[in-house]
């Protein structure tokens, strides 16, 4: 169910948002009103994406580099008229399905760079700008590997419990203003990123989750958009699963 007035003359930049969950998420926004920026390592899709979710502005950079995050933040907020209302970070990678003993350094910290530096560099660019204007709604995209860690997947379960750590550290400093900062952590949603597991680790995954099934992309823009929404007023630091009955915490 859609409700069209609830981002009305918000402004939205959600990172990852040439695909999966950040893709449906941006259109989500859009439906609801919201003037949407898109950011995505891939060029190339960008300007598909932008038609599919009815974004009004696009910006290709890699989140891992703190100066080009920088830089995308006041091209897009100019690009929104001057504000940032929300932020979504989508953006990940899961790195290769290796045991511990056998990681690849370089991809431990290519993953590392990815979902947690490039999400702390987003939401440090954001958080000055959502000050200015007195409000603010942050959604950081985590996973319930981030709070059970999955085998063979260190590199991104240490990645995500780093992005809970960081979100309830974030939610509390600003906790005395109108800035709210929570995360979700999915189970496995079945996306463009399951093409970098291998079908062991998919089928490991699916394993778990007690409700015998992937969750749909749609069900986690859901619960998303409510957090980036006024409606999420009492929560923050927060972390909110949809996991299918696989959390246990």
């Amino acid at each position: 169910m859609l409700f069209p007035e609830r981002f009305r003359d918000r402004t939205a930049i959600v990172t990852g948002g040439a695909s999966g969950i950040g893709l449906d998420l941006a259109a989500r926004l859009a439906a609801e009103g919201a003037t949407v920026s898109l950011w995505d390592l891939d060029a190339g899709v960008l300007a598909e994406a932008k038609a599919k979710a009815g974004a009004h502005h696009t910006r290709a950079l890699d989140i891992s580099d703190a100066g080009e995050v920088a830089r995308a933040m006041d091209e897009s907020v100019a690009a929104l008229g001057g504000t940032l209302d929300v932020l979504v970070c989508s953006a990940g990678i899961t790195g290769p399905n290796t045991p511990v003993r056998d990681y690849p350094v370089d991809a431990w910290r290519r993953v590392i760079d990815v979902n947690l530096n490039g999400l702390f560099y987003c939401n440090r660019a954001a958080v000055p700008v959502m000050e200015r204007g007195g409000y603010g709604r942050i959604v950081n995209i985590a996973s319930v590997a981030g709070k059970e860690g999955n085998p063979t997947a260190s590199a991104y379960s240490a990645s995500k419990a780093g992005v809970i750590g960081f979100t309830k550290s974030l939610g509390k400093e600003l906790a005395k203003s109108d800035i709210r900062v929570n995360c979700v952590t999915p189970a496995a949603v079945r996306t463009a990123i399951f093409d970098q597991m291998s079908q062991a680790h998919i089928d490991f995954m699916l394993s778990k989750i007690p409700l015998g099934r992937f969750g749909a992309i749609a069900e986690v823009t859901a619960l998303v958009a409510w957090l980036a929404s006024a409606e999420c007023s009492f929560s923050t630091g927060a972390v909110f699963d949809v996991s299918g009955g696989r959390a246990t915490y």
